[in-house]
């Protein structure tokens, strides 16, 4: 099952239909969440005359229309909808572990302009066994393209196996990014770096990374770009002619910088297409 969450927003919207594509893909059921924080609102001296009523008839109002939307993109998808309880991130990282994917928006309703990653995107991916997919609000212009960060790390095989896969189902091709930077001291002038010899070396380790992966998906045609610079902006660079981004995550630790890495969340945060974050 994959699971969207939604709030009524624009991203939110994006979130659930992607979510609804995905699902027709991959023939499974999808279920969507509205998720209610009823604890700004429990005064319990000075309560609010209707608006636990108001709460619920928004939420389900929004739930509809999520639907609503998910019937006319993919009618063949079985759907459900649900509205629950809880603060939204925690609630969602719980749901998550009974789902393949959970699909969520780049932004609510608050935040600052600036930032395309909200605050519940960023404690969910990551922070959950299961792929979490964050989608932006944008023009749907289909680039026939998926691309993936590849690395040494056992980190971003995960990653790997999820891109081919979205690759084979959507019949489209996957472009590898492998990209490498020098070290601080190579400016000192008694350093000397062959960087044909670099090149060599991170080709030769990604195609030994693709290599199991490409035989288990022969019709996937996989370009590999060996890329001199930052992963992020590399990434990032791709991302403006691709359909998803897929990126590994450390998997580690309490604090969401620290469980994404710096690429990961990097990339998350200035992407111009759907990412999706694999543990």
């Amino acid at each position: 099952m994959i699971i969207a969450a939604t709030d009524g927003s624009p991203a939110a919207t994006a979130a659930v239909e992607w979510a609804a594509d995905d699902a027709a893909r991959k023939k499974l059921p999808l279920r969507v969440l509205h998720v209610v924080d009823r604890l700004p609102y429990e005064i319990p001296r000075y309560p609010i005359p209707g608006v636990q009523e108001s709460i619920v008839e928004s939420g389900e109002r929004i739930l509809r229309d999520a639907r609503q939307a998910v019937r006319a993109r993919q009618p063949a998808v079985e759907v459900t909808t649900e509205l629950v309880y809880g603060v939204p991130a925690p609630v969602l990282r719980q749901e998550a572990e009974h789902s393949s994917e959970l699909v969520v928006g780049s932004r609510g309703r608050g935040g600052f302009a600036g930032m395309l990653l909200g605050s519940v995107s960023t404690h969910v991916a990551g922070h959950v066994h299961t792929p979490v997919v964050v989608v932006r609000p944008a023009p749907a212009t289909a680039h026939g393209e998926v691309v993936v960060g590849v690395s040494e790390s056992e980190e971003c095989d995960p990653a790997l196996a999820y891109a081919f896969e979205e690759a084979n189902l959507r019949g489209t091709r996957l472009r590898a990014i492998s990209a490498w930077e020098l070290p601080v001291h190579i400016l000192g002038p008694e350093v000397v770096y062959d960087v044909d010899e670099i090149q060599h070396a991170f080709r030769q380790a990604a195609n030994e990374k693709l290599g199991d992966l490409r035989e288990r998906f022969p019709d996937v045609e996989v370009t590999l770009d060996i890329v001199r610079g930052h992963p992020v902006a590399a990434l990032v660079d791709a991302s403006e002619k691709a359909d998803l981004v897929v990126v590994g995550s450390r998997g580690r630790g309490t604090i969401g910088a620290a469980v994404l890495g710096s690429v990961s969340r990097g990339v998350l945060h200035h992407a111009r297409c759907p990412v999706a974050v694999v543990r």
